[in-house]
C-alpha cells in the first residue's frame, strides 16, 4: 500500500473532510474534565449531555470518538532555572516518562448508505473517485445537525469541543497511517502473524455483539484504588482504560445512529424468530434474552434511541513479545466490567486497525457492531482527562505519573476566586510548614514580597538562599533585633507616608491601649520633621530621637509652638526611657554597625516569635514592628504582589489582639494586591465567632493534607461538597519508595482536586524544619556561610551513603 497513491482524503474544506471514498467527516478535538474532580453526578450528568447532545443526529451518521494515549518523555525546559532550586527541580522531573491524552469526535456521513456485506473491507480497495463531490440537501442537513450538537455540547461548560483545521487533520491522518512513529515515515506491513508500522507491532481487541456484554453498565463505578470505608470514590466505568492502562493504546468507541422505528420492527421479527429456535441451544436463549431486553427498554422509554455500535482497543509495543501481557492486563479489565472482548486474527485484525480511522468506519458491517440503545452505548465513554497546567501559578505534581503542574493560586483575572487568601490545615507531623515553603518559595521567586510570623523557625533555611533579599527578625536578649525604624539615607526619604509610619510606631509604643486624637499626631509628626531637619549629620535612631525631644524640652512649646497638651513630654520620655540609654530593652533598637536597609528594602521579612511569646512588653513591641512591615511592604506598592503568613496561627491567636489585628488584614487586603495565609492544625482552632467566619468567608484558596481523625469539621465549616470530603478521604502519602511524596487537596473557589508534592533531594534539605538533618544542614551552613553550599555538601554526603 502506498499513502500518497491511495490517500485517503480528497480535500478539506475549512474542517470539513471529503473522503475518497465519499464519505463526509466533520473532526474536534476535545477538552474534557480533570482526571479524578467528576462526582457520581457529574458523571451522570456528563452522561446526560452526551445523550441530548447525540439523540437528535439523524440515522446514518457515524460518531466516532477516539482517544490516544501515547507515551512520552517530559521535557522540563519550560520550567524556570534561575535559581538553585529551580535549576534542581527542571533537573529532577526532566526525561521523565508519562502518557500524552488526545481525546478526539469525529462524525462522518458515509456516501454508501449501507453497511457493507463483506465480513472484512480493505478500505483502499473502495477508493472510487478523485473528484469532490457537490453537497447535497443530505449532506448540508449532516453539517447543521453536527453543528448543533457541538453547540450544545460547549454551552454546557463540562467540555469544549473544538474543530480541528486542515493541517491537524493532514497531520492526524498520517501520523495514524504512520503507527506513531516520529522523525521518519515507514510502511505498514499486514501479515498474517501480526501488524507492524516501523518500530511498532499492533494488535487489537474489540466488542462487537450484544453478546461480550454480562449484567449492564453504568455511568461510573466504584474506585477500589481511593475508596475507603463508608466515602466512595467514583470512576468512570471504562476509565481502567484510560491513564492506568500504563501503555500505548487508542480507544475507539465508534456509534451509528439508527432509525429506531425500524429497528424495533427489525427486532421484534428477530425476537420472534429466536423464540423459536431458543430450545436448540443455550446461546439463543441467552441472545433471545439480551434482544427481548432490548426491545423492552425501546418499547418503555420513549426517548431511545437505538444505536449499533463498537468498542475497540488498539495498542502497540516496539516489542512484539510484550503483546501478549498487554493483551492479557485489558481482557483482565474488561473481565472486571463482566465484557467478555474479541480478539480479532489475521484479515480479521488488519480490519479492525485500517477501519478505525474515522474516514474509515463505514466500512464495519453487520457482524462488527453490536445493537444497543443510546444509553447504553454512552456509559462506555472515557470523560476525563489529563490535569490541566495552568499559565502562571505554583508548581505541583499530578496523581497519575507526579509530573510538575501548575495551579494557578493567585487567579490575577479573579475567574475562579474573588479573594486569594488561604489557609492550610494538617496535623503536626504532615508538612503543613513544609508545604507553605514551597508555595512561599515559588511566590517569591516570582517577585512576590513576603511577610512571614512564625513560631518554629521554619523559613530560616529557605529565607538564607537569598542573603541579600531576607530579614529575619528574631528576639536574642541582649542583642538588638537588627533594624533601625528611624534610618534614612537621604533627606528624601523623609516622605510623608515614612512620617505617618513612623508617628504610628511610637504612639503603639507609648501605649497599648489608648487612642490618640488627630491633633496629637500631627505633634508628633512635627517634631519628627523636626529632628531630621536639624540632626541631618547624626545616625538616626530611637535613641536619638528621644534625645532630641529630651534637650527640648520645656523649650517645645515655644520653639514648635506644639501645646502641652497634645504633646506630654514626661510621658514620652518616662514610656521610652525602657528602650533607651539603660533601660531594661534598650538593646531592640540599638543602632549597629550597619544598620543601611530598610523594611521596604527587603523583599522577604520572617519574624520569628518563639522566643517572646512568654514576654509580653517584647511580643508588644514584634507585633508593632509586624504591622510596619506590613504598612511599609504589602500595602505601600500596589503594583507589586505581597502575601502576609501566620504560621502555627492556633498559638498566635493566644497574643493579644492578634485575631481583631488579621481581621483588620483580611479586610485591607481586598484593596492591595496581596494575600493573607493562615496555618492551622484544624479548623476546630478557630473560634467559631463572626470574627473567625469573617476570615473564612475571605479565604477561598484552601490546603488540605492528610489526617487520620478526619475531616467532617472541615467540610462543616467551609461548605465542602460531598465530593470533595471523599477526595480528602482518598489521600494517601508515599514517604518510602523511588519517588516520594504527599498528596494535598487543593479547593479554589469551586474546583478541587488531589495534588501531590514531590521535590528533589535540594529542595527537601531547604524545607526541612527540624531533626538531625536539619542539624546537619545547619552546621554545614555555619561552615559555608552560605546555605546553597551547605545544601550541595549535604545531598552529595546523603547519595554517597545510599550508594553504600
Amino acid at each position: 500500500m502506498n499513502l500518497s497513491d491511495s490517500y485517503p482524503i480528497l480535500s478539506i474544506e475549512d474542517s470539513l473532510v471529503f473522503a475518497n471514498n465519499g464519505n463526509l467527516l466533520l473532526g474536534f478535538r476535545l477538552q474534557l474534565p480533570e482526571i479524578y474532580t467528576p462526582s457520581e453526578k457529574d458523571y451522570e450528568q456528563l452522561h446526560s449531555l452526551w445523550f441530548q447532545a447525540l439523540k437528535t443526529l439523524p440515522p446514518g451518521i457515524f460518531v466516532h470518538k477516539q482517544d490516544h494515549y501515547q507515551k512520552a518523555s517530559y521535557d522540563a525546559s519550560e520550567l524556570p532555572a534561575t535559581t538553585f532550586l529551580q535549576k534542581a527541580t527542571r533537573d529532577h522531573f526532566h526525561g521523565r516518562t508519562f502518557l500524552i491524552h488526545h481525546s478526539l469526535l469525529f462524525f462522518i456521513w458515509p456516501g454508501n448508505k449501507a453497511l457493507n456485506t463483506s465480513r472484512y473491507c480493505n478500505p483502499f480497495a473502495q477508493v472510487r473517485t478523485n473528484i469532490v463531490p457537490e453537497l447535497d440537501e443530505k449532506a448540508r442537513a449532516f453539517i447543521t445537525a453536527v453543528d448543533d450538537s457541538v453547540r450544545f455540547l460547549n454551552q454546557s461548560g463540562s467540555l469544549m469541543a473544538e474543530a480541528l483545521g486542515q493541517v491537524e487533520l493532514l497531520r492526524y491522518t498520517d501520523d495514524f497511517f504512520n503507527g506513531f512513529n516520529e522523525g521518519f515515515d515507514t510502511d505498514i506491513l499486514l501479515g498474517k502473524d501480526g501488524t507492524q508500522i516501523g518500530d511498532y507491532h499492533f494488535d487489537v481487541l474489540a466488542i462487537n455483539n450484544e453478546g461480550c456484554f454480562g449484567e449492564g453498565v453504568q455511568s461510573s463505578r466504584r474506585d477500589e484504588r481511593f475508596s475507603t470505608e463508608g466515602h466512595v470514590f467514583h470512576q468512570g466505568f471504562i476509565d481502567s482504560f484510560g491513564f492506568s492502562l500504563n501503555e500505548d493504546h487508542m480507544f475507539n468507541q465508534i456509534l451509528c445512529v439508527e432509525d429506531t422505528h425500524r429497528w424495533r420492527k427489525k427486532l421484534e421479527y428477530q425476537l420472534e424468530e429466536l423464540s423459536k429456535s431458543s430450545g436448540f441451544g443455550l446461546q439463543n436463549r441467552v441472545k433471545h434474552e439480551k434482544v427481548s431486553h432490548v426491545l423492552d427498554s425501546i418499547n418503555q422509554d420513549e426517548t431511545a434511541r437505538l444505536v449499533r455500535g463498537q468498542l475497540n482497543v488498539v495498542f502497540w509495543s516496539a516489542q512484539k513479545e510484550a503483546l501478549p501481557g498487554i493483551a492479557s492486563e485489558i481482557k483482565s479489565r474488561f473481565r472486571e466490567l463482566d465484557i467478555r472482548p474479541y480478539a480479532p486474527r489475521g484479515q480479521a485484525r488488519v480490519h479492525y486497525l485500517l477501519n478505525s480511522y474515522p474516514c474509515f468506519v463505514s466500512n464495519f458491517s453487520d457482524q462488527d457492531l453490536y445493537v444497543s440503545d443510546l444509553k447504553h452505548a454512552l456509559c462506555l465513554l472515557l470523560n476525563t482527562t489529563a490535569y490541566k497546567s495552568d499559565l502562571n501559578g505554583i508548581l505541583f505534581c499530578d496523581r497519575q505519573f507526579n509530573l510538575p503542574v501548575r495551579k494557578d493560586v493567585w487567579d490575577e483575572q479573579k475567574k475562579r476566586i474573588k479573594a486569594r487568601n488561604f489557609a492550610i490545615f494538617a496535623p503536626t507531623g504532615e508538612g503543613k510548614s513544609f508545604l507553605a515553603n514551597n508555595i512561599l518559595r515559588q511566590y517569591f521567586e516570582a517577585g512576590t514580597r513576603l511577610v512571614i510570623i512564625d513560631l518554629g523557625g521554619s523559613y530560616a533555611k529557605f529565607a538564607k538562599l537569598y542573603p541579600d533579599d531576607h530579614l529575619i527578625l528574631r528576639y536574642e536578649p541582649g542583642r538588638n533585633l537588627g533594624i533601625n525604624p528611624f534610618y534614612i539615607k537621604h533627606l528624601s526619604d523623609l516622605t510623608a507616608d515614612r512620617l505617618e509610619d513612623l508617628t504610628v510606631f511610637l504612639l503603639e509604643l507609648l501605649s497599648a491601649s489608648s487612642t490618640y486624637s488627630k491633633a496629637q499626631r500631627v505633634a508628633l509628626k512635627r517634631l519628627l520633621k523636626h529632628y531630621y531637619l536639624n540632626c541631618r549629620d547624626v545616625r538616626h535612631s530611637l535613641q536619638g530621637f528621644y534625645d532630641f525631644v529630651k534637650s527640648l524640652g520645656s523649650r517645645l512649646q515655644s520653639k514648635l509652638h506644639i501645646d502641652a497638651a497634645f504633646f506630654d513630654v514626661a510621658h514620652f520620655l518616662h514610656i521610652l526611657s525602657e528602650y533607651v540609654e539603660d533601660g531594661l530593652y534598650q538593646f531592640l533598637f540599638e543602632a549597629g554597625e550597619d544598620q543601611s536597609y530598610r523594611l521596604e528594602d527587603k523583599r522577604l521579612i520572617v519574624f520569628e516569635l518563639d522566643e517572646v511569646r512568654e514576654n509580653r512588653e517584647v511580643l508588644s513591641v514584634m507585633l508593632k514592628l509586624i504591622k510596619s512591615a506590613i504598612q511599609r511592604t504589602i500595602w505601600q506598592n500596589r503594583t507589586e504582589k505581597g502575601i502576609i503568613l501566620f504560621d502555627e496561627f492556633a498559638k498566635q491567636l493566644k497574643f493579644e489582639n492578634v485575631l481583631e489585628s488579621v481581621e483588620y488584614y483580611y479586610q485591607a487586603i481586598r484593596k492591595q494586591n496581596g494575600a493573607i495565609g493562615i496555618i492551622l492544625q484544624s479548623i476546630n482552632q478557630l473560634p467559631e465567632i463572626s470574627t473567625s467566619a469573617s476570615i473564612l468567608e475571605n479565604t477561598q484558596v484552601i490546603y488540605s493534607l492528610r489526617n487520620e481523625k478526619g475531616y467532617e469539621a472541615l467540610q462543616k465549616r467551609l461548605n465542602l461538597s460531598e465530593h470533595d470530603l471523599n477526595q480528602l478521604y482518598s489521600m494517601r502519602n508515599d514517604l518510602k519508595g523511588d519517588r516520594r511524596y504527599t498528596e494535598i487537596f487543593i479547593k479554589l473557589g469551586s474546583d478541587g482536586n488531589v495534588y501531590r508534592l514531590e521535590v528533589p533531594p535540594e529542595v527537601y534539605a531547604a524545607y526541612l524544619t527540624d531533626g538531625v538533618e536539619h542539624e546537619a544542614i545547619m552546621k554545614l551552613y555555619e561552615k559555608h556561610q552560605s546555605m546553597e553550599k551547605a545544601i550541595i555538601e549535604f545531598v552529595k554526603n546523603q547519595r554517597s551513603q545510599n550508594s553504600i
